[in-house]
């Protein structure tokens, strides 16, 4: 089975792909729960934890260069590269 951890990597860059690059944590949250909600709820723990593990999981896709560093995008918002 997938680390749950790894597939938010995944689901964030989708949602930010979906935005054309650039979007709030709130909105990369809701695209996250419209397109993954049952995957989110079959995942158990995950269902308390995904929003916690998604801002884990921009902060190592920053650390891979995959996403603009904080000090890079406008406040609040997150940014592919």
């Amino acid at each position: 089975m997938i680390d749950p951890k790894q597939l938010l990597k995944s689901w964030v860059i989708e949602a930010l792909e979906d935005a054309s690059g650039s979007a709030s944590l709130v909105a990369v949250s809701k695209s996250i729960w419209e397109r993954h909600e049952s995957d989110i709820r079959a995942a158990g723990d995950l269902l308390f934890t995904w929003q916690y593990d998604v801002r884990w999981a921009a902060h190592v896709l920053r650390r891979e260069g995959l996403l603009k560093r904080a000090k890079e995008s406008p406040r609040g918002i997150w940014e592919l590269r």
